[in-house]
């Protein structure tokens, strides 16, 4: 069964770039890869409004890549899928692209493409339950504080 559409990329991410992009390529070798607009690489801008004056500013810039495909068997099927994501690797953006539209349209291999979804979403959620697990270990009561005080204060 496959993870929501939405998550692919997040699962695929978490794998080393390298293994995505032998995979895809293999998986596309019968198809004509056409990108439907190039695929691009560059910064993003993370904008907000400070809360005093209501003025835009900038907290700072991201790598963003993203490429949108169209794969075409020898038949004239076009299957299209896309990509963005928070590096600065286009050819990565490009082989998720096609990974997407592989999973999206169920091309012959895309099982395969499927087991790095679990392998990928497993990773994520691994990360996740650290990353938990360290917030909890520096985590402050700060009512313990409140606690002390008052005791100095008696």
């Amino acid at each position: 069964m496959l993870h929501d559409r939405s998550t692919w990329i997040h699962a695929l991410t978490a794998l080393p770039a390298e293994d995505i992009k032998s995979l895809v390529d293999c998986l596309s070798e019968d198809y004509t890869v056409k990108f439907k607009a190039l695929p691009q690489s560059g910064l993003g801008m993370l904008k907000f409004k400070d809360t005093a004056f209501h003025e835009p500013y900038f907290l700072g810039e991201f790598p963003v890549s993203s490429a949108w495909v169209a794969l075409t068997d020898v038949g004239g099927r076009v299957a299209e899928g896309a990509a963005q994501v928070m590096d600065d690797d286009a050819d990565l953006a490009s082989a998720l692209a096609v990974a997407d539209a592989i999973l999206a349209n169920q091309i012959p291999g895309w099982e395969q493409l499927e087991e790095k979804l679990h392998v990928g979403m497993q990773l994520r959620a691994d990360r996740n339950r650290l990353r938990k697990a360290m917030l909890t270990k520096t985590a402050v009561d700060f009512s313990l504080l409140s606690a002390a005080e008052e005791e100095t204060n008696d």
